[in-house]
């Protein structure tokens, strides 16, 4: 049961347990790598000395970055055949696309994270899956973009597949469907419907969402439109008596003396209408009739892994349905910790034997090693967020495994205290910042879309510049050329020079966590050229009703004087160095699916780690242009 190898192996790999030996070696022992994930922030780009672009690169990389074009760098990173370069014939001249051939050390770099980057090819070569035109009816597509659509029906026929074969294996069939996290429940409505026709059990913490669902729901015809009696002669009556009570014979409304007295009618007269138009409670059961689908939504706020409540709730004995549960978790694009949960859940509960979860937003995951006891190599602080998270000790954060938590690491340990005996480090972390870098689709990127995002890059980073040179943030310098506390939740280095009440210093709050700067999205206008941006951001950080926690006047302050000549100056300065700004972003990028496959990697091995598990695997389930986080891990009990 499965596809082939359990991990979609890289072309260079074919057996699983060396392809996660070598990435793991790779992950912890690369300067490079690490440096570009997890190291480095954009808005410290142009607000360091020396710059990061020089600090990091060797000079024969950016001699010829220096030299293309940026798409062209694109393509040699993620798309071009390296095996061109390979052969070098004497007396042929090594150029490439009218230049000359990339460095040989920037070569290799690039094959090494090639190497290590899980396949995404869906179908996959080894599956007798044929790719065809979404077969989802269109009033159970409604409300669906083209995106989820494709990822909607793929997933729904991956799971009937999936749960055919569990039956066709003589194992107890899977009776229930536990959608974690189901939002609209786009895809539950779908496995709900024919042909598939499934038990669906959908779980959400947010009531708007489950009622949204159940109203999407009758649209779709899954379940009956409640019925409501009427006298409609009675109700057209107390309708015109309302109106009729609103405004005057010639159409023009009564008097404020004559509404006020109308006003207790009114009352009573809706009163009397949402009698008439009541209807049934809006809690749809389940409905369960032999050969036809059901929905049954629960609100649970997941926090774990116990299913217990949820679980319950399917048990209820006043609905007439199979009384033995025997379920599968799904997900499709489960936020953060949601899908450890979801794993955790096939342990935690008897009536769970299967999990098949499609993760997304690795920024969002916690940490479960405390911080690290050897020196990253990274050229940052550490920025309070990153101290935090990785001091938090979730146990339910990653890394899952055993294997990645108790992963030697080829570091010195620091310094021990008096006493104390140095123990050689150990434990893959990821911190929010490499995380967050993860969730990029690098292979997606086309030259109209990868323009306009390394603008709005090459702007923010800007900016940055200017809150410096105005002071409205410190300069990020450490005893090795960077220091400072970042502001940002994403791990930048510079600090706010601004004192919140009650703060233990400039940009840090009387608890200690920091003050952010946070600009967020600001309308499409603001981005048609880098003035226009500037005056909407400001705008918006000294608006009255700011969502940023820095004080208005205090950037109305540092920022008054600045005229639109001055902004144009900063642009003109700099425009030499944008391209500088989107080669890094691009490397970071690229070299950031390490981290997604030592991420997902990780959750497959706890599951292999686990003695009930007896199947587990990972697998692309839709193409990676429609949707690129597409890795589905499933875990079977025995």
């Amino acid at each position: 049961m499965g596809p082939d190898t359990p991990l979609p192996l890289p072309a260079e790999f074919t057996n699983t347990d060396e392809y996660v030996e070598s990435l793991l070696e790779f992950a912890t022992s690369s300067w490079l790598l690490q440096t570009l994930c997890g190291g480095v922030h954009i808005l410290d780009f142009y607000t360091r000395s020396p710059d990061l672009y020089s600090h990091i690169l060797p000079q024969s990389w950016r001699d010829w970055f220096k030299t293309r074009d940026i798409m062209d760098i694109l393509d040699l990173l993620m798309r071009e055949d390296l095996s061109q370069f390979d052969v070098k014939q004497p007396g042929v001249s090594e150029d490439w696309r009218d230049g000359p051939s990339p460095p040989q050390e920037l070569l290799d770099y690039i094959k090494t994270v090639r190497k290590h980057l899980l396949a995404r090819d869906f179908p996959p070569p080894s599956s007798n899956i044929t790719a065809g035109k979404p077969a989802i009816p269109r009033h159970i597509a409604m409300g669906m973009k083209v995106k989820k659509v494709h990822e909607v029906d793929n997933f729904a026929r991956y799971i009937d597949r999936l749960t055919a074969e569990i039956a066709a294996s003589k194992k107890k069939p899977i009776t229930h469907l536990v959608d974690f996290g189901s939002g609209q429940n786009y895809l539950g409505r779908a496995l709900a419907a024919a042909p598939y026709s499934k038990h669906i059990v959908a779980v959400e913490s947010k009531q708007h969402n489950i009622e949204g669902a159940k109203n999407m729901d009758m649209l779709a015809k899954l379940v009956p439109k409640p019925v409501v009696m009427r006298n409609k002669k009675e109700y057209r009556a107390k309708i015109g008596k309302v109106k009729k009570g609103r405004e005057n014979v010639n159409g023009s409304t009564v008097s404020s003396g004559a509404d006020a007295l109308s006003q207790g009618t009114d009352a009573q007269a809706d009163s009397q209408i949402n009698e008439i138009t009541s209807s049934s409670p809006t809690e749809h059961k389940p409905i369960y009739n032999e050969g036809h689908g059901s929905v049954q939504y629960v609100e649970h706020i997941i926090k774990d892994g116990d299913l217990t409540p949820v679980i319950d709730q399917v048990l209820d004995t006043t609905l007439p349905k199979p009384t033995d549960v025997n379920a599968m978790v799904i997900s499709l694009h489960s936020c953060g910790n949601l899908v450890h949960y979801g794993l955790r859940s096939m342990m935690l509960n008897d009536h769970i034997s299967a999990v098949a979860m499609v993760g997304c937003c690795y920024n969002l995951l916690t940490e479960r090693l405390g911080p690290p006891t050897y020196k990253l190599p990274t050229l940052r602080a550490n920025h309070p967020r990153l101290e935090s998270t990785s001091s938090a000790f979730d146990p339910n954060g990653f890394p899952m495994s055993e294997k990645l938590a108790n992963h030697p690491l080829p570091y010195a340990p620091l310094d021990p205290r008096s006493g104390e005996t140095a123990e050689q480090p150990k434990g893959v972390r990821l911190n929010i910042t490499a995380r967050m870098m993860a969730v990029q689709a690098p292979f997606n990127w086309g030259p109209v879309d990868s323009d306009l995002f390394f603008t709005r890059h090459f702007f923010r980073a800007l900016l940055q510049r200017i809150f410096l040179d105005r002071g409205v943030v410190s300069a990020p310098l450490h005893d090795q050329g960077l220091t400072g506390s970042a502001v940002s939740a994403n791990g930048h280095t510079s600090q706010v020079n601004w004192t919140p009440p009650n703060g233990r210093g400039p940009g840090l709050s009387s608890d200690g966590t920091t003050t952010p700067l946070t600009i967020g999205t600001l309308r499409k206008f603001a981005y048609s050229d880098f003035v226009s941006y500037v005056r909407a951001a400001i705008a918006k950080l000294t608006a009255d009703n700011s969502f940023c926690e820095i004080d208005p006047n205090f950037i109305k302050e540092k920022m008054e004087g600045l005229t639109d000549d001055d902004i144009r100056d900063y642009e003109i300065r700099y425009a030499e160095r944008k391209k500088e700004l989107s080669v890094m972003w691009s490397l970071m990028a690229f070299s950031a699916g390490v981290v997604e496959a030592v991420v997902v990697t990780d959750r497959y091995l706890w599951l292999k780690e686990q003695e009930e598990v007896e199947h587990a695997w990972v697998e692309p389930v839709f193409e990676y242009k429609h949707s690129p986080r597409n890795l589905v891990v499933v875990g079977l009990k025995k």
